[in-house]
């Protein structure tokens, strides 16, 4: 399995897939009413609230159970969301984002068995910015 990372405009994003163009407009709605500065869970609710708004399905903290030796392990881990059952989108306010959150949602694709996903990190002046999209392939 390989890692493609991206980092490009909600426009660019849009133009190529259109439903991590959805999530990305939508964030950078919420971005652009609360700036950046809070605390990550009062990002994950706006951003809840603002797809809710637009008729965008997905779900919140799901639980992500871990297989270890044939044996399936409730660990505690969850992911910020689920859009359309087809993006795991993990929310971040941090100064920048570093190297361990990109394998933490690589993880979580892998094991939630999900090719694409967004780091969204809310804390960038420019969401756009705080933006990176990866996708599992099987190559």
């Amino acid at each position: 399995m390989g890692l493609k990372m991206e980092t490009s405009s909600a426009t660019a994003q849009a133009g190529r897939d259109p439903v991590t163009g959805e999530i990305i407009a939508a964030a950078i709605d919420v971005h652009r009413a609360l700036g950046p500065g809070l605390l990550e869970s009062a990002y994950q609710a706006c951003l809840e609230q603002e797809l809710t708004e637009r008729g965008v399905p997905f779900q919140a903290q799901v639980d992500l159970p871990v297989e270890h030796k044939g044996r399936r392990l409730e660990c505690g881990s969850r992911l910020d969301l689920v859009v359309r059952d087809e993006v795991i989108v993990e929310i971040k306010a941090v100064e920048s984002l570093a190297p361990i959150h990109e394998a933490q949602l690589l993880t979580y694709l892998r094991l939630a068995r999900i090719e694409r996903g967004l780091l969204l990190n809310f804390n960038a002046p420019y969401l756009r910015d705080g933006v990176k999209r990866l996708i599992l392939s099987s190559t």
